[in-house]
């Protein structure tokens, strides 16, 4: 019997288990048949038609996910999926660098990725990153309730000192302030 090929979508926003279900939800309901739904992607048995395509993406849009036309865009959210990766490690095992860790998934040089990055989101891959780690500190220390210390040790920084000062660089607010107000700082991944 003959397999059948699979195609695959790649949707910009997927960063949790809930996007996910989130997705396989949104095409169950439009009657587009798939196969295996992962962060950043999903297999779908057959190519969409323009009108089913156009339906797809409405409905992603809907819960702030966007579908990924271009090699480009691809490699962006690839990047973007791998920092994340990076940052939700939670071995401590952070002896490999970042760039290291994203080339040795993407296979391109580190230069190029860094520039095609930087064109497309007005940002470096080191600036997204330490946004990203920031983020991370901050939801750690409101939800999780850890302190700075715990804090910065989970999100790789070499010290509190130094957590701090990019904290303060990326937020405006010190650490201290930041955990006197609470969550209406935290910013969704997807509006950063």
């Amino acid at each position: 019997m003959k397999e059948k090929k699979q195609n695959k979508l790649f949707i910009k926003n997927m960063v949790c288990d809930r996007c996910i279900f989130t997705v396989e939800s949104i095409l169950n309901n439009l009657g587009i048949a798939s196969g295996k739904v992962l962060l950043g992607e999903a297999e779908i048995a057959s190519e969409l038609s323009e009108a089913k395509r156009q339906e797809l993406t409405n409905a992603l849009k809907k819960v702030g996910f966007e579908l990924i036309e271009t090699r480009v865009r691809k490699i962006i959210e690839d990047i973007k999926k791998y920092v994340l990766s990076y940052i939700g490690d939670q071995s401590g095992d952070k002896r490999l660098k970042l760039s290291s860790f994203i080339t040795s998934r993407l296979h391109y040089d580190y230069s190029y990725l860094s520039d095609l990055f930087s064109s497309i989101e007005g940002i470096t891959i080191e600036q997204f990153f330490i946004v990203q780690r920031i983020e991370k500190v901050k939801e750690l220390m409101v939800y999780e309730e850890l302190s700075l210390t715990e804090s910065s040790y989970q999100t790789g920084f070499s010290s509190v000192h130094h957590l701090s000062a990019q904290f303060k660089k990326v937020t405006g607010l010190t650490p201290s302030h930041f955990k006197k107000i609470g969550s209406e700082k935290r910013k969704s991944i997807d509006s950063i």
